[in-house]
């Protein structure tokens, strides 16, 4: 397989943002309108929090992490698919691609709340009651979604933990709060924030 580069484009930087934009504010505007309680996660929760103290700080993330209600699927899926997703299921994960051209890599991915995504995580997910509400869409609060961070703990989760870190989101007030191997490992990253 040969890659084809491209011409360097600020706007093409700039259009693939705008579409995980648009596709996190399409799929929560209508979970909204169909009474479906979820809160954003993941990488996009991660940006908005980091958002309100330092927007120079903020990665861009490509894909969309909804935590639903697992009994809340079948209405979830009605209503994607009704501004535009198609439900795939990809190695155990229900996710919903965007349009007859989209991608598994750019999805919305749900997220279980009350459940763990891997079997050996310390603890299962939020629920989607711990959230904050925005103008736009409801995000996880910051101490669910450190607690999922901590619990999967893989390089983009240990990034994220860092950047709270970074911005005084997180410090060492919160390791007495946590369970001993997550307040472990935020140790860990505040100790020796460079990894």
């Amino acid at each position: 397989m040969s890659i084809v580069l491209k011409p360097f484009s600020w706007q093409r930087m700039i259009e693939a943002v705008e579409a995980v934009r648009e596709r996190a504010l399409r799929a929560t505007a209508a979970l909204r309108r169909a009474n479906i309680p979820y809160a954003v996660a993941g990488g996009n929760a991660v940006a908005a929090w980091v958002a309100r103290v330092d927007r120079a700080a903020v990665r861009n993330t490509q894909d969309v992490d909804i935590l639903v209600r697992r009994s809340d699927f079948d209405a979830v899926k009605i209503a994607l698919e009704a501004v535009g997703f198609t439900h795939h299921e990809l190695m155990g994960v229900d996710c919903f691609i965007d349009g007859p051209d989209g991608s598994p890599r750019n999805a919305v991915h749900l997220l279980y709340a009350g459940e763990k995504v891997r079997p050996h995580y310390a603890t299962p997910s939020a629920e989607v009651t711990e959230i904050e509400h925005a103008e736009e869409y409801d995000v996880l609060t910051l101490e669910a979604l450190v607690r999922m961070k901590l619990n999967s703990f893989r390089d983009k989760d240990r990034t994220h933990l860092r950047d709270f870190i970074s911005i005084g989101l997180v410090d060492a007030t919160w390791i007495p709060k946590l369970l001993p191997e997550h307040a472990e490992r935020l140790r860990q990253l505040i100790d020796d924030p460079d990894g």
